[in-house]
């Protein structure tokens, strides 16, 4: 049930580029964060160039138009989950979509059950639908 907000520059990635990059964090959420096969939520935005803004953090990085940047909300995983994940996105993105890791951001921050409506206004992990 990760909720994943993946943010683009517009025109940088084509359509089909763009769902391989999504069916890839897909894959990812369910490989490592054992996300069932249909818990699938993800958010795609593309911004003007003018509207990521995104330096190096003074680590040495060039970042280029094809910036991926990946902010996953999600309940109970530990850090070392957390840089699994981290690790497993950047070589697959890599390997599969040819995502530098120069131009991958990753941000992962939690919530809890009570945090969730899966629709009609019902806190299904709550009511234990979920």
């Amino acid at each position: 049930m990760p909720l994943v907000k993946i943010d683009v520059i517009r025109g940088a990635w084509s359509t089909n580029e763009l769902r391989l990059i999504a069916d890839v964090i897909q894959q990812v959420m369910m490989t490592h964060f054992n996300a069932p096969k249909r818990d699938r939520y993800q958010i795609i935005t593309q911004h003007e160039d003018y509207e990521l803004i995104c330096e190096d953090t003074n680590l040495g990085y060039t970042r280029t138009k094809r910036i991926v940047i990946i902010q996953i909300l999600q309940q109970g995983r530990n850090a070392e989950k957390k840089q699994q994940v981290f690790k497993a996105l950047s070589e697959n993105l890599w390997e599969k979509c040819s995502v530098a890791g120069e131009d991958l951001i990753i941000t992962c921050a939690e919530n809890t059950q009570a945090d969730w409506s899966f629709g009609m206004g019902i806190a299904q992990f709550v009511t234990g639908q979920l």
